[in-house]
């Protein structure tokens, strides 16, 4: 998992409250066995018409966002179904941040073991990252995990609350599987014992 210290990324406005896991990633898309390629299929029902077509009026397919890391949107972000492929979607598609009032809980633990920093806000100052992304040009914002702040060239700054365990493993990188190979050398020797013990013996 790639470490998370400091962000300045053009954002993307999703202006949309009660986004569930079903529509950051349609169900009829999770029959893949890899992490990878769901960027693809992220909010495809909002993207594309059924035969694949892009509707042109949703965000992700103006051309003024892409290249987006920050993702800001309204509140209870991530509800619905505790599915990790939601997260394994956004991270794909290229986002490391998203900005919301409020996410779900089993969401927002999924999308910290996946790289992803959320940051909670005030909805009153949420709607104003909205109406900064949506009504200037290449508007960009910075979020600094190390100090829990996000701001912006126009002088805006908020901090966000984060539990200390899930900061110190996106400040450092570390998966769950991450974290167990921190003890790789005591795995190891463990391993060791264990066989000399009960398997390497003579019978």
């Amino acid at each position: 998992m790639e470490k998370f210290t400091t962000l300045t990324a053009l954002a993307a406005p999703l202006d949309r409250t009660n986004v569930d896991t079903d529509q950051i990633i349609p169900k009829q898309f999770l029959k893949r066995i890899e992490r990878s390629g769901y960027g693809d299929f992220l909010f495809f029902e909002w993207r594309a018409t059924a035969d694949g077509t892009p509707i042109a009026d949703f965000v992700l397919n103006d051309p003024r966002y892409q290249g987006a890391q920050i993702l800001i949107a309204g509140k209870n972000f991530g509800c619905g179904s505790s599915r990790e492929h939601a997260a394994w979607a956004l991270s794909d598609f290229g986002f490391r941040v998203v900005i919301a009032p409020t996410f779900a809980d089993i969401f927002f633990s999924n999308a910290g073991k996946n790289g992803i920093v959320l940051c909670p806000l005030a909805e009153d100052k949420v709607n104003v990252l909205l109406d900064r992304a949506r009504n200037l040009s290449a508007y960009k914002v910075t979020v600094s995990l190390e100090n829990q702040t996000v701001t912006d060239s126009l002088g805006f700054k908020a901090s966000f609350e984060i539990d200390p365990f899930r900061k110190y493993c996106l400040l450092n990188g570390l998966d769950d599987i991450g974290l167990t190979l921190r003890h790789a050398d005591k795995l190891d020797a463990y391993e060791k014992q264990h066989n000399q013990a009960y398997w390497l013996q003579p019978k």
